[in-house]
């Protein structure tokens, strides 16, 4: 996932200066990438609108500087909507952040789509706890200065237990949403229908 997939998508939710996608990056989208600089976003958007992905108009603001409005150009939406619904492949860690950033957009999405993506990624969590879960995790040990072998066993037992409770969540939080996607409580329309086909 890059900075211009994210970007993109808030774009296509609602036209935005560089500065309103930076607050968007430093609140809700701290959580898909971290630590994003203005002049990263001025140079993702320059090089987007190169390449015809997003274009802008200029809103004059008196006594102040005048603010660049950028939007999504059909080119765009194919570039973001082809990362968005195209082949999902796991990272080894299920707290990378290209998965949340997928959901992030679902709106993008036909629940079918959404539905691939999400079994996607609960098969790769579940095969990885059978696994890994059980696996030998005693260390041999042979330190070169001192050290506490007591204390990192004990820290590597409670972080292993951790990992296990985060990443059970995580399956059975997408095992309910997977659910309730398929029942018809997220939304109103077909599995198959596609965001276009809503009535206004």
């Amino acid at each position: 996932m890059k900075l211009e997939h994210l970007l993109l998508g808030v774009l296509l939710e609602h036209p935005s200066t560089g500065y309103d996608l930076k607050k968007y990056l430093d609140t809700h989208g701290r959580f898909l990438r971290s630590n994003t600089q203005m002049s990263q976003v001025y140079r993702s958007l320059g090089t987007m609108e190169n390449q015809g992905w997003v274009t802008h108009s200029v809103d004059p603001r008196p006594g102040a500087q005048d603010a660049k409005t950028y939007r999504v150009t059909d080119e765009g939406a194919t570039v973001f909507l082809d990362w968005l619904t195209g082949p999902y492949h796991p990272a080894s860690r299920f707290q990378e952040p290209e998965f949340g950033a997928r959901l992030s957009f679902s709106g993008f999405m036909s629940a079918e789509q959404l539905l691939r993506i999400l079994d996607v990624e609960i098969q790769t969590r579940q095969d990885e706890i059978a696994r890994y879960r059980h696996r030998d995790r005693k260390e041999q040990w042979a330190p070169t200065i001192a050290f506490d072998t007591e204390l990192a066993e004990s820290v590597g037992e409670r972080l292993h237990v951790m990992g296990a409770s985060a990443i059970d969540a995580h399956v059975a939080g997408l095992i309910d949403l997977r659910k309730d996607l398929l029942d018809g409580h997220l939304s109103s329309r077909s599995l198959t229908a596609m965001p276009s086909e809503l009535r206004p």
